[in-house]
Formats: C-alpha cells, sequence, structure tokens
C-alpha cells in the first residue's frame, strides 16, 4: 500500500481457488442488495493459467436452489431441490456477445492480476427469491433446507458438462435487502366482543409503536382494555409470530412463535374486571438467540462460518407473476389476546410490521479528529455484517485487501464449517 493510501482503509476483495489452484475467482462481495429500484450487480474477475487450459473453456454459472429435503436424500434419481434460477456464460476465451464495460472493481482487479485476469458479470432478475433457510435439528450439521446461491466458475469443454471439483470454484453468495427508510402507517388494530346478559361488549385497542423494525429491536405494543361486560379478563397475551410461506408445487404455511409476553399477575392489572380499564404498554423482542430450538424457523441465508437472524420479512413485487419464483415468503406479525374463564373464544387482534436490516447510513461530511475521538462505540444487534455498503466502494489501484473466501466470520461469532 503507497503512502498516499495509508490514511484510508483497503477495500476488501473476496478470493478463492480450485483445489488445483488453476483457477480464481475474485469478487468484491458477497452480500447483493435489493434496493426495490434495481439489484446490485455481480461482478468479478477469474484469474487462470492459459497454457494449462489448452484447448479447453472456463465458464461461470449462477444458480439459486430451493433445497427442500436433506442432501443426503439425493438418491435413485431423486433430488430434493429445485432450480429456481440459472445463468452461464462463457468467461474465456471471452465471447464479442458477453463483453461490457468494466466497472470499477474489474478495471482495478485487472490492472493489479494483470492479462490473465477475464471479467465476468450477472444480473438478478426483479423476481430472484432471497436467501432464506429453515432451521435445522440443533444435531443436523448438513446444508438447511432454503433458498441458497452459489456461483460456480469452472473449466471444461462445454458449458451445460457438470463441473470437475478439482477444476471449478464454487462461492456462496446471498441475495438480501434493507429495511425502507421511511416507515409506513403505524399498525392497530382493535375488536369487541359481546356477551349474553351483558349490557356492553368488551373492547379491546392495540397499537405498534412504528412499523419497520431492525433485528434486535424492542417492540413496543400499546394495549388499551375497556371491559364493559359483565365476564372477567384473565390474562393478556402479547406474541411475535413469524409467518413462512412454502412456494413450492403446494403451497405450505408455518407459523412459529418468536417471543411472547404473559400478564397473569395483580401486579400487572389483573384481571380485568367488570367495569374496569387497563392501559399499558407490553414489549415482546424477537430474536434468533431465544429460539435456537424450534427447527424449522426460518433465517437469512447463513455463509461459511457465520452465524445467522431471522428471516428478513419478504418484500413483494407488483410485476412478480409466478409466486413458486418467491422461494420461501416471510412475513411477521404482533397477536395480542384476551382470556377470560369461561370464554367461549378469546379476544384477539393482529398487528403485521416489518423484521429487516438498518438500511446504511446516509454519507456524512468529513469529521475532524478532535470529533472522531469523542464518538463512542455502538454497538450492533445485527448478527449479520454486510459486505456492502450505501455507497459504491472507490477501487485504486494500492487499496485492495485480498481475503480468502472462506475465512470470513462475524465479529463476536464462531459458527460451523457449514456452506450455503
Amino acid at each position: 500500500m503507497s503512502a498516499g493510501s495509508r490514511g484510508k482503509s483497503a477495500t476488501r476483495v473476496f478470493k478463492k481457488s480450485s483445489s488445483n489452484g488453476k483457477i480464481t475467482t475474485y469478487l468484491g462481495k458477497r452480500d447483493y442488495v435489493d434496493h426495490s429500484t434495481h439489484i446490485d450487480p455481480i461482478d468479478g474477475v477469474v484469474l487462470l493459467d492459459p497454457d494449462y487450459l489448452k484447448d479447453r473453456k472456463v465458464f461461470a454459472r449462477l444458480v439459486a436452489i430451493f433445497r427442500y429435503g436433506r442432501e443426503e436424500l439425493d438418491v435413485l434419481g431423486l433430488s430434493f431441490r429445485k432450480e429456481l434460477f440459472l445463468a452461464q456464460r462463457q468467461v474465456y476465451p471471452p465471447l464479442p456477445e458477453n463483453e461490457r464495460p468494466l466497472t470499477r472493481l474489474q478495471t482495478s482487479l485487472s490492472k493489479k492480476l494483470g492479462n490473465k485476469a477475464y471479467p465476468f458479470s450477472f444480473e438478478l432478475t426483479k423476481n430472484s427469491p432471497f436467501s432464506v433457510c429453515l432451521q435445522p435439528a440443533q444435531n443436523d450439521e448438513k446444508k438447511p433446507c432454503g433458498v441458497e446461491y452459489a456461483l460456480h466458475t469452472y473449466i471444461g469443454d462445454d458449458i451445460n458438462e457438470v463441473p470437475s471439483k478439482r477444476r471449478s470454484v464454487e462461492l456462496a453468495i446471498r441475495k438480501v435487502a434493507y429495511a425502507p427508510r421511511r416507515q409506513g402507517i403505524q399498525p392497530s388494530g382493535e375488536d369487541s366482543k359481546e356477551f349474553l346478559f351483558s349490557k356492553a361488549p368488551l373492547r379491546l385497542e392495540a397499537t405498534l409503536d412504528k412499523e419497520v423494525y431492525h433485528h434486535g429491536e424492542t417492540i413496543s405494543v400499546n394495549v388499551h382494555v375497556s371491559n364493559q361486560s359483565s365476564k372477567s379478563v384473565k390474562k393478556v397475551i402479547v406474541t411475535a409470530f413469524q409467518l413462512a410461506d412454502i412456494q413450492l408445487f403446494e403451497t405450505g404455511s408455518f407459523k412459529c412463535e418468536v417471543d411472547k409476553y404473559e400478564a397473569s399477575t395483580e401486579l400487572e392489572g389483573m384481571p380485568i374486571k367488570p367495569s374496569q380499564v387497563l392501559t399499558k404498554v407490553f414489549k415482546v423482542t424477537p430474536l434468533l438467540e431465544n429460539n435456537r430450538d424450534k427447527r424449522g424457523l426460518a433465517l437469512d441465508g447463513k455463509l461459511k462460518h457465520e452465524d445467522t437472524n431471522l428471516a428478513s420479512s419478504t418484500f413483494f413485487r407488483n410485476d412478480v407473476m409466478k409466486k413458486e419464483d418467491l422461494g420461501i415468503t416471510v412475513k411477521y406479525k404482533v397477536e395480542v389476546r384476551l382470556v377470560g374463564d369461561i370464554f367461549a373464544s378469546d379476544l384477539t387482534v393482529e398487528m403485521p410490521f416489518i423484521l429487516s436490516h438498518p438500511p446504511p447510513p446516509a454519507p456524512e461530511p468529513a469529521m475532524t479528529s478532535e470529533s472522531n475521538n469523542e464518538q463512542g462505540e455502538v454497538l450492533d444487534p445485527n448478527l449479520i455484517k454486510f459486505d456492502t455498503s450505501g455507497a459504491a466502494p472507490n477501487y485504486a489501484d494500492d487499496d485492495l485487501l485480498f481475503e480468502d473466501f472462506h475465512r470470513m466470520c462475524v465479529k463476536g461469532t464462531e459458527g460451523k464449517d457449514t456452506e450455503t
């Protein structure tokens, strides 16, 4: 690194080589963001040895796979996986129809690696699914079910051939989304229940403090109960649920409780007797840490050595025609339920909310060294640390930091050696 670039941090570039060392793939990031208006392009370069190739070619293949059965069950010609998206192209020798203007990353890598580096790029379609996996059993170390993306670069004679593990590179990447910057309409709900021989009903009103939450945030639920009936309310139960829809062949829906608060003591205002009113704020916090024993819970797609979060809410597009292209869709809701001793059915209201990753901060003006020293370290509740940022990195010739693709890990976590 030159003296002129010492004052600024180097840009990480991820690389991975084949087992025989004859082909190496370089990527600028592993997380590609759907910004609703566009999706980050997947761009990189392949470093190869033309003398080793002889008459063979080099191809790149991007595939999104929905795995709905364990890997060891793929026997007797049965495969418990479905390809949801597929793109492939020839990297070497380069074809005229594949030529595109080089990105800043590709230009910088080409200068750094020399004339044996060949660029490639892919663009995800608007209806491509997000990276989501289903939490396996605690003793299951195989690849989990869910949607996974894989980028293959390989040496071969035909683009459709099965890549040899010795002459190929496989990299796991993710398609992710940030939470919207603007809050929507504040979720709320109300309902009432009438009883025989009661002059007035039992009324329940509930409101969330906002619509969009980031992973690790606490949800404040404002509950107002007006009991003008002749019955008593024994409990108030506030529950956050995850709703996962499996869009494959026949839609399967899964409802999983991710946090719950139950008020049943006198200190919490229970019971609510006739002619009494209760106004109270209850708090729930959806966290994976409290739900690691629940098999089938939807999680954000995992990368090797990384921990993850509960799956982010799926953002739907109006132009998506086929639901099966979405793979797994995830929604969240808060349910407030009143339980009585002799209720025929509980009184319930539901409020949907969005759970996702915080968007990158907007660029701020440069700060002086004194103001930088005054800033304390802020703890990040997200377990996932995205490799992308709001602004495009400025790739310079001398500020690239190469790191092995499979050795990256999340700060403060020690994941298992599994990759989707």
